[in-house]
């Protein structure tokens, strides 16, 4: 950390509670925010942020017990509106004025999750509850909980009550177990699956793969031939597609970059086990699959063993060709809908949207294409998303070119 020199930060045009704007996932979605009395009630501020970042309007629902840990005043600062913390004439609790996208309990006790089981509505939180499920049996709203708890609690009687939840359309997100715990998972993962359970997006429930990042080969059992890419644009892309609700699985390369726990992945350390991972992974039933992954061109023709002293001349290393994987896949999978990436350099515009739409012949959906002499000077991506229905059309910057990829499925499911 470096020595403060006690100058004051610079102004912002955002105001003291506003948020910046992550997605539009949950714009115009009021969602209840219910939180119950465990220690990680503290954390409900953040929650409540988090879900405005991605455009939500929070409401939070608290317990007394709950008030122990968390306060009326942090929760109106961060929700930005008054926070219900009792029955009153308004039937709160009913909420028919102003109906709810969703119900999130964060955090969701034993006490509380087996309240909701044996439908007991005692207090303003079971009360909201019980209403809840109600709507959410007339389809009118979804239910989330995030079981918070110590290891000792988490006996038969929460299992069958979970079970009992799951039953009735409750949608549990798995806790982070830590230490002989239940504990609450990070603020965006519980934002993003609240975006999950409430998308109407055509690609809800979709299967769709995805691949990013390197592809290292080996050179001895120390040293890798690998490229510059990161893989931060194939995960950027498997995101907006989880935000959507797809089933999204990400088989990414071992780099600089790890995708977050959250996602769905799997990460893979060589050109080979990228391979053998792409092709077991289509042998189930995938709708689309998206082949980001910057994939080695050439490997040495043997791997030498062991480590290659080091400190004198290296004799000369044969390169071959590797295996073409979009084309393996293209042939062993003619069903699957796939959209290609290409990069080039030393290359004209012209020359770029040639080869893309060369390319594109070749039975893909779409061809992702982009050179580096289009990259900004902020270091922003520029691409071009080639497809035979319209013209390229530029995205630049790699959420918006996530952005344009889902947009595009979400067209093409409905064909």
């Amino acid at each position: 950390m470096n020595d403060w020199d006690f100058q004051p930060p610079p102004e912002s045009e955002l105001g003291d509670r506003q948020v910046v704007l992550e997605s539009t996932h949950l714009q115009n979605k009021r969602i209840a925010l219910l939180i119950t009395g465990s220690i990680a009630a503290l954390k409900a501020p953040l929650i409540a942020r988090t879900l405005r970042r991605q455009g939500a309007e929070v409401v939070a629902f608290v317990s007394s017990e709950a008030l122990r840990y968390t306060t009326i005043d942090s929760l109106e600062w961060s929700s930005v509106n008054p926070v219900i913390t009792k029955l009153t004439a308004n039937a709160e609790h009913l909420s028919d004025e102003n109906p709810f996208a969703a119900y999130l309990v964060a955090p969701a006790t034993y006490n509380t999750i087996n309240k909701m089981a044996l439908g007991i509505a005692d207090g303003i939180i079971t009360s909201a509850l019980a209403s809840a499920i109600g709507r959410m049996e007339q389809g009118k709203t979804q239910i989330i909980i995030t079981p918070t708890m110590h290891g000792s609690l988490h006996n038969s009687i929460l299992t069958e009550s979970l079970h009992k939840l799951k039953r009735l359309g409750v949608k549990i997100i798995p806790p982070q177990v830590a230490h002989g715990k239940n504990n609450l998972p990070e603020e965006k993962a519980i934002a993003y699956y609240v975006c999950r359970a409430v998308s109407r997006s055509s690609l809800k429930n979709i299967p769709i793969l995805v691949t990013g990042g390197p592809t290292p080969v080996p050179v001895d059992n120390i040293r890798r031939l690998t490229n510059r890419f990161t893989g931060r644009l194939g995960t950027c892309i498997a995101e907006e597609l989880y935000l959507r609700g797809a089933k999204v699985k990400l088989i990414h390369g071992q780099g600089s970059y790890s995708p977050p726990s959250y996602l769905p992945h799997k990460i893979v350390t060589t050109y080979d086990e990228y391979l053998t991972e792409v092709m077991t992974e289509l042998q189930q039933p995938y709708h689309f699959g998206i082949f980001s992954a910057a994939v080695v061109d050439y490997q040495p023709a043997r791997v030498f063993p062991g480590k290659i002293p080091s400190g004198g001349a290296l004799s000369k290393i044969d390169l071959v060709p590797t295996q073409k994987i979009i084309s393996e896949v293209r042939a062993k999978f003619p069903s699957l809908k796939m959209i290609t990436f290409k990069y080039q350099e030393n290359i004209s515009h012209e020359e770029l949207i040639d080869i893309a739409q060369t390319r594109l012949q070749q039975g893909y959906q779409m061809v992702v294409a982009n050179r580096g002499e289009e990259h900004q000077a902020t270091g922003a991506q520029v691409a071009y998303l080639v497809t035979k229905e319209q013209s390229p059309q530029k995205a630049v910057g790699k959420p918006e070119i996530a952005k344009a990829i889902a947009d595009y499925l979400e067209l093409i499911i409905l064909k």
